[in-house]
């Protein structure tokens, strides 16, 4: 397609919502500005995959560089699931070039119907322990604006993180959607870390996690700089909104959102599939 200067603008415009919602979510955005440039700019889908990976990794720099002073990334467990998630995304890397449309497409509407409906299933449930309980060697504490006071959380089920952290490096090389699709609510609802805990961790993860596949996609040439920068500037942009208005929102009403925006990317998706 040919690249024009209104092009280049509305992918800015899209790359500022998707950076919004993806610090606000801690799920990079992706999954947001996938279908933008698929859909609506009518990017080929391994084009938009690819450019979407690169403003995953600027969103989780912009993350983790404003929540690191606040003791919301747990640093010990992220970097630890982040050997599984390192290791799908090589090898989503490695096989993208192979999967068609329809695999991707269908890829797309499952895992956001399927996640829609686990934030659904969990409105009303918070991992918080009583201040004064050991959060153990993975564990955390942070203090929390919504409650005016400090929250204490420890990790469980830590065998089936690392399994989804893999499954999520697979689906961030593949569908270009970070990961954080399914590590924010892995974490949040099997694995008792706190919605914002889990938003923050996995901000940091799903970069390395993309830096594992974007080298790779650049060689097969899915990524057009343009492109890439124009959403990553956007990102950028869209990330210190997110960032200001996700530490005073409802962790109840952060729920709803992100069930609802992949309740819609999941319909949007099913229609597309041929």
């Amino acid at each position: 397609m040919i690249i024009t200067a209104f092009t280049i603008a509305s992918v800015m415009a899209a790359g500022i919502g998707a950076g919004g919602l993806g610090a606000l979510l801690g799920i990079g955005g992706g999954v947001f500005l996938v279908p933008f440039l698929n859909s609506v700019i009518g990017l080929p889908i391994k084009v938009a995959v690819a450019t979407s990976l690169m403003t995953v990794i600027a969103t989780s720099s912009a993350v983790s560089a404003s929540t690191a002073g606040r003791n919301l990334i747990n640093l010990r467990l992220g970097m630890l699931l982040e050997i599984g998630s390192a290791a799908g995304g090589v090898a989503a890397g490695l096989t993208f070039q192979h999967l068609s449309d329809r695999t991707l497409f269908i890829g797309f509407a499952v895992v956001t119907a399927l996640i829609a409906v686990l934030m659904l299933t969990r409105l009303d449930r918070r991992n918080v322990l009583d201040a004064s309980i050991d959060p153990g060697v993975l564990g955390g504490r942070y203090y929390e604006e919504e409650s005016g006071c400090e929250v204490v959380y420890r990790v469980k089920r830590l065998p089936v993180a690392m399994v989804v952290s893999a499954s999520a490096g697979i689906v961030s090389g593949s569908l270009g959607i970070g990961g954080g699709i399914l590590k924010v609510p892995m974490l949040n609802a099997w694995c008792g870390v706190p919605l914002r805990a889990a938003a923050a961790t996995s901000s940091l993860m799903i970069g390395v996690t993309a830096v594992a596949s974007v080298p790779l996609q650049f060689a097969h040439g899915y990524i057009q700089p343009p492109l890439a920068a124009a959403a990553v500037l956007g990102v950028l942009v869209g990330s210190r909104a997110g960032l200001w208005f996700g530490g005073r929102a409802k962790a109840r009403w952060l729920k709803i959102l992100l069930a609802t925006v992949l309740a819609i990317v999941s319909i949007v998706y099913f229609l597309k599939i041929p």
